[in-house]
């Protein structure tokens, strides 16, 4: 027997011996681990946020963070999300999570709440750890906090007209003018934006005099639930003294809360007139006008005060020359009649 036939009868020989072995010894071949040694890789993909819960002073921030993983199996993934206030640098609020062990190639979202106070803007920190290591951050700006609306004075009620094209949002016309005084019938446009029924609404009429801000009348209406895509006219009466420029208020109110106001004017004056946008000069004006008893269009105490101007725009100012240059000029006539004689 030569050489080569005695190798392969030996190869032969250790094979099948394996062979055996592996079908009678359990575990002489060991299974291969399906799990690798290295583990997964973590990033930020994507860091959004959105207004939750909004009191009068805090709001909540929803801050959802998205891994993206790739590779093995993560464990021990902590999130840790924090609001820095942008202006003064300070933290605050932070929030921490621990993330559920990752496997495989996909995306996993972290959603956490933040309640900051309800003004100015933020810087949203996000830090991923695994075993306590830093392997990702990120961070995003958030501006305009103050603007979200508390919802206890949120509706989808809406005055529907705001005077950018050119109608007013309140109208009015002149019931009955006598003795000194006007009665307007006041009305406005209400328009329900929603999909709901709107809450059980009111509106508060006032008519300002335009140059002094006093109230000349004011007057409440219910206009109860507005229906979906539906618009209400509440209307009232005001009564005011004739020969004045007045603005005209409305305010919204639900469940004791103003939710909306708007402003138009009652030009009464045929001399001079205001826009609801103006400033206006400061003129005389007879308060006494507006003086009331508690029948009258306004209320006020039981005396009347007159505001007058002299010609030198002081109030209650003696027209013409005062009284030193009156004295200099008779000196001057006595002077200049003693010279002549």
């Amino acid at each position: 027997m030569n050489r080569e036939k005695l190798l392969a009868g030996g190869i032969v020989a250790v094979v099948a011996a394996s062979l055996v072995a592996a079908a009678v010894v359990p575990g002489a071949i060991a299974d291969s681990d399906p799990d690798p040694v290295r583990p997964g890789h973590l990033s930020i993909q994507e860091v959004a946020i959105a207004p939750g819960t909004v009191s009068g002073g805090t709001a909540t921030l929803q801050v959802d963070t998205r891994l993206e993983h790739r590779g093995g199996k993560s464990e021990n993934v902590t999130v840790r999300v924090r609001a820095v206030h942008l202006d003064s640098g300070l933290v605050e609020t932070t929030s921490e999570t621990a993330v559920e062990p990752i496997t495989g190639d996909r995306e996993v979202s972290v959603v956490r709440n933040l309640s900051v106070e309800r003004s100015g803007g933020y810087r949203v920190e996000t830090v991923v750890y695994r075993d306590g290591a830093r392997i990702a951050e990120g961070s995003k700006e958030v501006r305009g906090v103050g603007t979200l609306t508390p919802e206890y004075a949120r509706t989808s009620v809406r005055f529907h007209w705001q005077g950018g094209d050119g109608l007013p949002p309140i109208e009015y016309t002149v019931q009955n003018a006598a003795n000194d005084s006007a009665t307007l019938d006041v009305s406005t446009f209400l328009t329900n934006e929603g999909d709901d029924s709107s809450e059980e609404l009111r509106v508060v009429f006032t008519a300002r005099q335009a140059d002094s801000n006093i109230v000349a009348d004011r007057t409440a209406v219910e206009v109860g639930t507005i229906r979906p895509g539906r618009t209400a006219t509440p209307n009232v009466e005001l009564t005011v003294p004739d020969g004045y420029n007045y603005y005209l208020d409305a305010v919204l109110w639900k469940d004791g809360v103003i939710v909306g106001t708007t402003r138009s004017v009652a030009n009464l004056n045929p001399t001079e007139t205001v826009r609801a946008n103006e400033t206006v000069r400061e003129v005389g004006i007879e308060v006494g006008d507006f003086e009331g008893d508690g029948s009258g269009p306004a209320s006020g105490g039981d005396y009347e005060t007159t505001i007058e101007r002299g010609a030198d725009g002081g109030a209650g100012g003696i027209p013409g020359f005062g009284v030193g240059v009156a004295v200099v000029a008779l000196v001057g006539a006595l002077l200049l009649a003693r010279r002549q004689s």
